[in-house]
């Protein structure tokens, strides 16, 4: 089979991207190259790779096969370049990072610290929801991913990483505020708006209502903690979020209620395949999350 790496560049974009225009563009050559290139690619196959219907390009069969082939060929290339940067004396290369959409409040952070120290080094960060961040683990497609709760039907290598302690919040000047001593059954009348089902906050707290034995009144679910936020804010319920969830500009307009229970008790973890040859910049990084987790910090502080 005569094909080339810059081929299987061009059809790892492709699978990627969505479209031709768009992996043509990535890799920088014009589309009338790149739809040759790939008519050749699929030749050499001698089975079609991708169709496209309605605009947008699915791969067949035979396309997703090549795509995780030349994704694992890609990576191998890239952990020696690394590799070889390494020998001499050097530290450039990409690191690719998922996390979960709360993890945004607290990762940017700790990759500023990295990225001071290796400036050669290239960040890609996706930030997606938990099934979003779960679907490219399993294409393993990133370095590393950060959750709440790793999966359970994936063989993974778990590292357990910070606090990340849930509370329950109300608007600042809910009558539940200025209570101590709260029990859930307090809340029976109380509106929530939750995360959707599939988030790892919406999975613990549905875990400890249950146990608990609490049924809490659902008005809204909803995908965004921002958009959460804003309807505490706005008086529609009460709600469950990640402490690191809540910053200084929601002071004013949010407060933790003190119920028996809370805050709920939760972790960040480091998760990637098991048998996934970290490359050196994953390596380090890895090394640079748990030094950051070992390192006293300030805690996140309750909002009242």
């Amino acid at each position: 089979m005569n094909t080339s790496f810059r081929q299987l560049r061009l059809f790892l974009a492709l699978a990627e991207k969505g479209s031709v225009s768009a992996a043509a563009q990535a890799c920088h050559v014009t589309q009338p190259t790149a739809s040759m290139q790939l008519r050749e690619l699929a030749d050499a196959v001698g089975l079609p790779l991708h169709e496209v219907i309605g605009r947008k390009v699915f791969l067949t069969p035979a396309g997703e096969e090549l795509a995780r082939t030349a994704r694992a060929m890609a990576d191998e290339w890239e952990a020696f370049e690394q590799r070889m940067a390494a020998m001499k004396g050097l530290t450039r290369g990409r690191l690719r990072v998922a996390v979960v959409s709360t993890a945004k409040y607290f990762v940017p952070r700790l990759l500023g610290g990295f990225c001071a120290s290796h400036p050669e080094i290239d960040i890609s960060l996706e930030v997606l929801n938990r099934d979003g961040v779960l679907a490219r683990l399993r294409e393993n497609l990133d370095d590393l991913s950060i959750m709440s709760i790793p999966p359970g039907d994936l063989d993974i290598e778990c590292h357990e990483f910070l606090d990340n302690p849930l509370v329950l919040v109300a608007p600042a000047r809910h009558p539940l505020v200025s209570e101590k001593g709260l029990q859930l059954g307090d809340l029976a009348s109380e509106r929530f708006i939750l995360r959707e089902a599939g988030s790892g906050t919406r999975q613990a707290g549905d875990a400890h209502f249950r146990a608990c034995g609490f049924q809490p009144r659902v008005r809204l679910e909803l995908g965004s903690n921002e958009a959460i936020k804003q309807a505490v804010a706005g008086g529609m319920g009460l709600s469950l979020l990640s402490r690191h969830a809540l910053g200084q500009a929601d002071e004013s307009l949010l407060a933790e209620l003190d119920v028996a229970g809370f805050p709920l008790p939760a972790h960040w973890y480091i998760v990637y395949p098991r048998g996934k040859r970290l490359s050196p910049i994953a390596s380090v990084f890895l090394q640079h999350l748990k030094a950051a987790a070992d390192q006293p910090s300030e805690p996140v502080p309750p909002r009242k």
